[in-house]
C-alpha cells in the first residue's frame, strides 16, 4: 500500500496544473485505459502537437456533453475528465491524427481559456480516497460484481474475455468498477457519472446497479430471442430476423408494418355484420394471420379466406317486388305461353305478399327441349321479381367439389359454385339457374348430383356449408331453377326434390306468334335493319318453319331470321334502300333450298313398314319402322343405332307375333327357316325408348301376314308379351310431329287418353285420335284385309 501511493505521489508531482485539452465525442476515457483516438478538428490537432512539444506528451481529455458540436464551449464539456499521456501518434493521409492513449488519473477542469492554437484547461488532479480494508461487504460486492460481469458475458454481452481474466484478479474496487464500466457500453451521461463518483466503493455500487439493470435488458433480451426463436422457421434467416424485430417492438408497445392490414380487415369483419358463427371463425383466423410472417405461403390462404368471409352477402338481400300485375305483365312481356310457369311464380308471389316472416323459395326444375326459353325464362323471372339472377352451367360437371367447394388445405382452393354464384350477385336471395343437370357426369372425385342434395333440399339448404368456408350459409332466400332436357338422366333422390315442370315444344302458331313478337324484333336491333328496310310475311315464316328447320323450339328458326337480316344489312351497307319483302317465292334467294321434306317418302302402303313416333331431346319426330325376312336359322337382326330397352321391346313385339301365329293364321314353327330383320332409319341418329313396341309388333306382323300397313295412320305406345298397350310420355310432342308431316290419324294407348286435354286446342284441330287397350285392337285399325302381291320375304 505504502509503494503503491509513493508512485501516485511521483506522478501527481511530474504533470502540471495546466495542460492542452482534447474534447472527445461518444467515449469516457478513464485511468488505466489505452485505448486509440482519431483526432481530426484542427484545435484538437493542435492540442495534441502542443502535448508533444511543451507537456512531456500529457493532455487532459474530457467528454463534450454534444457530440455534434465541432467548436465546444466551457459549458458544453464536461467538468470531470481524466489525464492521460499519449503513447504513440500516426499521421494519415487525409490530415487526421490516429493517437494511442494511456489514462492517468482523475482531473476536474476548474478553468477553461483558449489560445491561438489549441484549448488550455486548468486542472486539479483528484487523488481517490484510500481502499478501506476488505471487509466482508466489500469483498461481497466486488464478488457479486465479477460474478455480474461473467453472467453478462453468457448472456450475449461484448466483452472480451481477456477483460473478465483481468476483473477476477482485481482485488481494488476502484480499478474495478472503473474497468467494467469503461467496457460496458452505456450511454455517455451514464459513464460520466461512474467518473465523477470518488469514492471507490460508491463507484463499485454505482457500477453494481449498472450492472443489474445491464444484466435484466440482456436477460430481456434473451427472452425475446427464444420468443422469436420457437415461431420462426430455422431454415429462413430473414424470418428469423423479422421475428426478432416484431418481438422487440412488442415488448416496446409499438406496431409492426402489418398493423394497417389487420385493421383494415379488422374493420371491414365488423362493418360486414357477419353471423356469430362467421364472426368469430374470422376472428380467430385474424389472430393467426397477425402471428404470421408477411410472405409464408399460408398466410396468402388466410388472406384470401377473411375476404371471402367478408364480401359473401351473408345479410344481404333485395327486396322483391310483390306488385302481381306488374310481374304478371314483365313475363307476358318476355315469353309467350308458358303458362304453368308464370302462374306458380305468381302463386309464390301471392303467397310471398300475405305471409311476411320468413319464407323458402321454390325449387323448380324446367324439363323440356332445347330452344323452348327455358334460360331464358329465369331471367325474365329475376326481372319480374326484382332479383338478382345467377345462372351456372353443369353439363359435364364431374367434381363434387365444383358444388361443395376444396377444402383449405390445398393451395389454390376455393368455394364451389353455389357460393361464388352469391358472392358474384351480392345478395343472399337470387334466383339461382342450374342449366343442364341432367348432363351432369360422376367420377372418382366424387358425384356433383349427390352434393347438390343438400343445396335443393329446403329442409337441409338452411345450413348449406361449403368445404372452403367451413360455416353455414342460409340458402333457403334463394330460388333455385334447374333445366333439363331429359328426366331420366336424373338421380331419383335428385329429382325428388324439385318441383317439375314440363316446358313442351311449341306449334307452328305458337312459333308464328313468337317469331314476330319476339325473335324478329330482337334480330332487327341486332343487325341494325327496321320494318322499313325488311318485311318477312308470315307464309315466309311459316315455310321457315316446316322447311329450314325440324325443332321444338325456336333457335334454329331464330339463326334463319337473323341470316335474313344479315343479308338485308349488308346489301343496306353496299346503299340499296330498297325494301326487301320476303315471301315463300323468294325465300329460297336468301336462305337456299329446303334443307327438310315432309317424311311421306313411302308413295304406297307396304307390308313390314309402320309409321310410329318418337320423342327425344329435340322434340317429336317420325320414324318409319321396316321389317323383312330371309332365309335363315331363326335370329333376329336389329339395326338403326338402337338402344339396349329399344332392343328389348323389338323381342318382346317378336315373342308376341309368335305367340299370337295361331290366331293369325300362321304355321307353327313359321320362323325357324328365317332371320328377321328390323330397321329404323336414320341409322346415324341414336335412339331409345319403349314407346315403339306396338309400332315394330305391327311391322313383324304385316310382314308374316303379308298385310299392307296404313300410310297415313301413325302409332305410339309400349307393347307387352300378352298383348297389353302401356302409357308412353311425350305425347304432345309426337302429335306435334305427326301434324307437321300431314298424318292426322294418331293410335295412342288408352290409359294416355286424359293427356290429350294437355295439347293445345289448335292442334288437336283435324286430328282423329284411336285409343287403343290391346294389340289385337291396334292390328285390326292398321293393317288392310288386302294382302300385297309383291313378295317381301325371300
Amino acid at each position: 500500500m505504502v509503494e503503491t501511493d509513493e508512485k501516485k505521489n511521483l506522478l501527481l508531482e511530474g504533470i502540471p496544473n495546466c495542460l492542452p485539452l482534447l474534447p472527445v465525442r461518444d467515449i469516457v476515457v478513464y485511468p488505466y485505459m489505452i485505448l486509440p483516438l482519431f483526432v481530426g478538428r484542427e484545435k484538437s490537432i493542435k492540442a495534441v502537437e502542443a502535448s508533444v512539444a511543451e507537456y512531456d506528451r500529457k493532455i487532459f481529455l474530457a467528454a463534450q456533453k454534444d457530440p455534434k458540436t465541432e467548436n465546444p464551449t466551457a459549458k458544453e464539456i464536461f467538468r470531470f475528465g481524466t489525464i492521460g499521456s499519449i503513447m504513440k501518434i500516426l499521421k494519415l493521409p487525409d490530415g487526421r491524427l490516429k493517437i494511442l492513449i494511456h489514462g492517468l488519473i482523475r482531473a476536474k477542469l476548474t478553468n477553461f481559456k483558449q489560445n491561438e492554437n489549441c484549448f488550455m484547461a486548468n486542472i486539479k488532479k483528484i487523488v481517490e480516497k484510500e481502499t478501506p480494508e476488505r471487509t466482508l461487504e466489500i469483498e461481497a460486492l466486488m464478488r457479486n460484481v465479477k460474478s455480474q460481469m461473467e453472467k453478462s458475458l453468457s448472456l450475449g454481452k461484448a466483452l472480451l474475455p481477456d477483460v473478465v481474466a483481468i476483473a477476477g484478479n482485481i482485488e481494488d474496487p476502484g480499478k474495478l468498477a472503473d474497468l467494467i464500466v469503461s467496457n460496458l457500453v452505456l450511454k455517455t451521461e451514464k459513464t460520466q457519472e461512474v467518473l465523477e463518483i470518488i469514492d471507490p466503493v460508491q463507484r463499485l455500487k454505482r457500477v453494481h446497479e449498472l450492472l443489474s439493470k445491464e444484466l435484466e435488458v440482456l436477460g430481456m433480451q434473451k427472452k425475446i430471442q427464444s420468443q422469436a426463436k420457437e415461431e420462426m422457421d430455422k431454415d429462413h434467416k430473414e424470418y428469423y430476423l423479422r421475428q426478432q424485430l416484431k418481438a422487440i417492438q412488442h415488448e416496446l408497445g409499438q406496431s409492426d408494418e402489418r398493423t394497417e392490414e389487420i385493421n383494415d380487415l379488422k374493420a371491414k369483419i365488423k362493418k360486414a355484420k357477419l353471423p356469430e358463427d362467421a364472426e368469430k371463425e374470422a376472428q380467430k383466423q385474424l389472430s393467426r394471420l397477425a402471428k404470421m410472417h408477411p410472405e409464408a405461403a399460408e398466410s396468402g390462404m388466410v388472406r384470401n379466406y377473411l375476404e371471402w368471409l367478408i364480401e359473401i352477402p351473408w345479410n344481404t338481400a333485395t327486396e322483391d317486388n310483390l306488385d302481381i300485375a306488374q310481374a304478371t305483365k314483365v313475363l307476358n312481356e318476355d315469353h309467350y305461353d308458358l303458362e304453368k310457369v308464370k302462374e306458380r311464380i305468381l302463386e309464390y308471389l301471392g303467397v310471398r305478399k300475405l305471409k311476411k316472416d320468413k319464407m323458402k323459395g321454390p325449387i323448380l326444375c324446367f324439363v323440356g327441349p332445347p330452344g323452348v326459353g327455358k334460360t331464358s325464362l329465369g331471367k325474365s323471372i329475376a326481372r319480374a321479381l326484382g332479383r338478382k339472377f345467377v345462372r351456372i352451367s353443369l353439363g359435364g360437371v364431374r367434381d363434387e367439389a365444383e358444388i361443395r367447394g376444396h377444402r383449405r388445405t390445398y393451395i389454390g382452393s376455393m368455394p364451389g359454385r353455389i357460393i361464388q354464384g352469391i358472392k358474384q350477385v351480392g345478395s343472399n336471395n337470387p334466383v339461382y339457374m342450374m342449366d343442364e343437370v341432367d348432363k351432369i357426369g360422376a367420377d372418382f372425385r366424387g358425384d356433383p348430383s349427390a352434393a347438390l342434395l343438400e343445396v335443393l333440399d329446403p329442409e337441409q339448404n338452411s345450413t348449406f356449408t361449403d368445404h372452403y368456408l367451413g360455416l353455414p350459409f342460409d340458402l333457403t332466400n334463394v330460388i333455385f331453377i334447374a333445366t333439363a332436357n331429359l328426366l331420366d338422366p336424373i338421380l331419383p333422390a335428385f329429382r325428388d326434390r324439385m318441383e317439375i315442370i314440363h316446358l313442351t315444344g311449341y306449334t307452328e302458331l305458337e312459333k308464328l306468334k313468337i317469331a314476330n313478337r319476339y325473335l324478329i324484333p330482337k334480330q332487327f336491333e341486332e343487325n341494325g335493319v327496321t320494318d322499313k328496310d325488311l318485311h318477312i310475311s308470315d307464309q315466309a315464316i311459316l315455310k321457315i318453319i316446316n322447311e329450314y328447320t325440324r325443332e321444338a323450339g325456336l333457335r334454329n328458326l331464330e339463326r334463319e331470321l337473323a341470316a335474313i337480316c344479315r343479308k338485308r344489312a349488308k346489301r343496306k351497307a353496299e346503299g340499296i334502300v330498297q325494301k326487301l319483302n320476303v315471301n315463300p317465292r323468294n325465300l329460297h334467294l336468301l336462305l337456299g333450298m329446303p334443307k327438310y321434306l315432309r317424311e311421306m317418302e313411302y308413295d304406297s302402303e307396304e307390308v313390314g313398314v309402320t309409321t310410329g313416333m318418337a320423342w327425344t331431346m329435340a322434340g317429336g319426330e317420325i320414324i318409319h319402322i321396316e321389317a323383312t325376312s330371309m332365309k335363315g336359322k331363326g335370329q333376329l337382326i336389329l339395326t338403326g343405332h338402337l338402344g339396349d330397352i329399344m332392343k328389348e321391346s323389338a323381342q318382346a313385339a317378336l315373342s308376341f307375333a309368335r305367340s299370337r301365329a295361331e290366331d293369325l293364321g300362321l304355321e307353327d314353327n313359321f320362323y325357324s327357316n328365317k332371320d328377321i330383320h328390323i330397321h329404323i332409319p336414320a341409322g346415324a341418329i341414336p335412339k331409345d325408348g319403349p314407346s315403339a313396341g306396338v309400332t315394330m309388333a305391327t311391322s313383324l306382323v304385316s310382314l308374316f301376314t303379308k298385310k299392307l300397313v296404313r300410310k297415313d295412320l301413325a302409332m305410339t305406345g309400349e307393347i307387352t308379351l300378352r298383348g297389353r298397350v302401356l302409357p308412353v310420355g311425350g305425347l304432345k310432342e309426337k302429335v306435334l310431329a305427326a301434324k307437321r308431316v300431314g298424318i292426322h290419324h294418331i293410335i295412342i294407348p288408352a290409359r294416355n287418353k286424359n293427356d290429350i286435354q294437355e295439347i293445345p286446342k289448335p292442334v288437336r284441330q283435324n286430328m282423329h285420335f284411336i285409343f287403343a287397350d290391346r294389340m289385337e285392337e291396334i292390328l285390326k285399325i292398321a293393317l288392310k284385309n288386302g294382302k300385297s302381291s309383291k313378295n317381301n320375304s325371300s
